[in-house]
This record gives structure tokens, C-alpha cells and sequence, in this order.
């Protein structure tokens, strides 16, 4: 039921928006600087999740930011994730890179298969191609959920992927990928249970997928990059306000930056940021 956990998260709080904590080193603020790294950043993600618990219906992380600490990193991961869940969340985690199938299977093994990456849903690459999904569809015919990541965010990505190969964008051709293999995998809600990741910066992309493939469910990146805006975000949803959840990051954990004080209201100020990002995607978006 993960999927349906999303939708009538985001239907209740009337918020179509996640919260991504891989937040940069300076996003932490000088006061909780007591300890090691690990310890710090677990206290900036432990109190951010207190603190817009009843606001914002989903969290994201990233396996490699904590992989890239070490072993403590990843014992820092295993226990937030498993907090995140306890209060309340739809939790997703953003896999380590696939480059084979065997890669593919052990994330699917580990992460859906085990107990120390609790999570609702998982976020892939298919640029391997079928073999990248199929490991995952058992759990996802289960109850977990998959995002697969068709048109990134970042500036660089239309060289690859919005290149034509015959009649379609390489990003369309995934996303076809994407859409045979979430066929009849569906939550309560009518949306498949493998969905998609795309960008909030390439709005007829977006048009272009809402409209195609009417059953997947849509991860918006890129509102932070230049290029993004809520407006493009709009595009993502359906006719009722559903089918997307928007991601955002450091313009609201770190708000307390871009505010120019000292961050010992960091909590606040990224509530307030968060309030803002749903007041402005709820202008052009209707949650009924």
C-alpha cells in the first residue's frame, strides 16, 4: 500500500511536496557542532523531521551521502530511516548506482529484501536498461515502490537524454520501459506502484509524460535549479491534483542560510520555507 500511503499523506496536509536531507556540510549549523560529522548531520535530519513532521508527508535520502562517511554513516542511515517511518512519513531512499544486473539484484536483496534500509520507496536508474527493474517488481508487486529516474534534473542531462532515437527521446524510451513493466502493479489510488523521476526543468517533458502514461506516478527533481519553477511542477499532476510529489531540498533545510542568521532557528525557518513551497505549487495545482 506504499503508494497509497503518499497519495492520502499529501491528500490529507494538502502538500505535494518531499524533503530532501542530503544536505550539504555548511547547511548545518554551528550550534549542533558538537560531535563528529555523523553525529551532527544525524542531529540536523533527526530535528528537520520533528520539526515539519505534521506538515510535510515525505522524506528522501541518499544511500551514497552516507556511504561516503563510512560505516557510521551508514549505521546514521539505517536508524534514520527507521525514525523517518515511526513519525509518519513516506520514506525514500536514493539507491547506490546499478551498472549490472547483479548490482541491481543486491540493492533489490538488501534494501527490499532486509532490514537495515527500511524504506517505502526506492529510487533507481534504468540506463542499464529492463534489467535494471525486474529484481524490483516482486516487492513492488508487494508493497513498495519504485522510481525510476527517466529525465534528471541537472543542466547536462538533455545532451543524453533528450537525444531522438528513431521516432522517441531517450528519456521517452525509458520511460516506456518504465510504464511495461508497472503494468498491473497498482495501488488503491490507480497509479503504478514503479513510477517515475523527472524533471522540473523540462516542462514539455513533463507535459509530455503526464499525459502518455496516465497510470505512473511522478517524482519531480530540479525545482532548486534555475531552470525549474513551480509552474513546470503543475505539469506532473493530474486533473484532480494527483499523481506527483515535488522534491525539494537546500532551499529549505538550509533556509536559515539564505536568510543570512545564524541557523539557531534552523527548524523554523525551514518550516516556513516548506509552507512556502506548498503555497506556491498550490497555486497552480488544486488538491481535491
Amino acid at each position: 500500500m506504499s503508494i497509497d500511503k503518499l497519495h492520502d499523506k499529501i491528500r490529507k496536509m494538502k502538500n505535494p511536496s518531499m524533503l530532501d536531507l542530503s544536505a550539504p556540510a555548511d547547511a548545518i549549523p554551528a550550534h549542533i557542532q558538537q560531535g563528529s560529522f555523523v553525529q551532527n548531520y544525524s542531529v540536523f535530519c533527526r530535528e528537520l523531521m520533528e520539526g515539519l513532521k505534521d506538515s510535510v508527508p515525505a522524506i528522501r535520502f541518499h544511500f551514497n551521502t552516507f556511504a561516503l562517511l563510512g560505516g557510521e554513516g551508514l549505521s546514521a542511515l539505517s536508524v534514520l530511516l527507521k525514525e523517518a517511518g515511526e513519525l509518519g512519513y513516506y520514506v525514500v531512499l536514493d539507491a547506490p548506482g546499478i551498472l549490472t544486473p547483479e548490482d541491481a539484484q543486491m540493492i533489490a536483496d538488501t534494501v527490499f529484501g532486509g532490514e537495515d534500509y527500511p524504506c517505502d520507496g526506492l529510487v533507481i536508474s534504468p540506463y542499464i536498461g529492463s534489467d535494471a527493474i525486474k529484481p524490483f517488481i516482486n516487492a513492488c508487486k508487494a508493497d513498495k515502490d519504485l522510481f525510476v529516474v527517466v529525465r534528471s534534473a541537472n543542466k547536462s542531462a538533455l545532451e543524453l537524454q533528450d537525444l531522438m532515437t528513431g521516432t522517441r527521446l531517450v528519456h521517452t524510451a525509458a520511460m516506456d520501459i518504465v510504464s511495461r513493466h508497472g503494468e498491473n502493479i497498482f495501488g488503491k489510488n490507480g497509479y503504478s506502484r514503479i513510477g517515475a523521476v523527472v524533471s522540473a526543468g523540462a516542462p514539455n517533458s513533463l507535459r509530455a509524460i503526464r499525459n502518455g502514461y496516465k497510470y505512473a506516478y511522478l517524482l519531480v527533481d530540479g525545482l532548486e535549479y534555475p531552470s525549474g519553477n513551480h509552474k513546470n511542477c503543475s505539469l506532473a499532476f493530474d486533473r484532480l491534483g494527483y499523481g506527483a510529489v515535488v522534491c525539494a531540498g537546500a532551499s529549505v533545510t538550509a533556509a536559515w542560510k539564505e536568510n543570512g542568521t545564524d541557523g539557531t532557528d534552523y527548524v523554523a525557518q525551514a518550516f516556513e520555507a516548506a509552507d512556502r513551497m506548498k503555497k506556491n505549487l498550490l497555486r497552480y495545482i488544486t488538491i481535491l
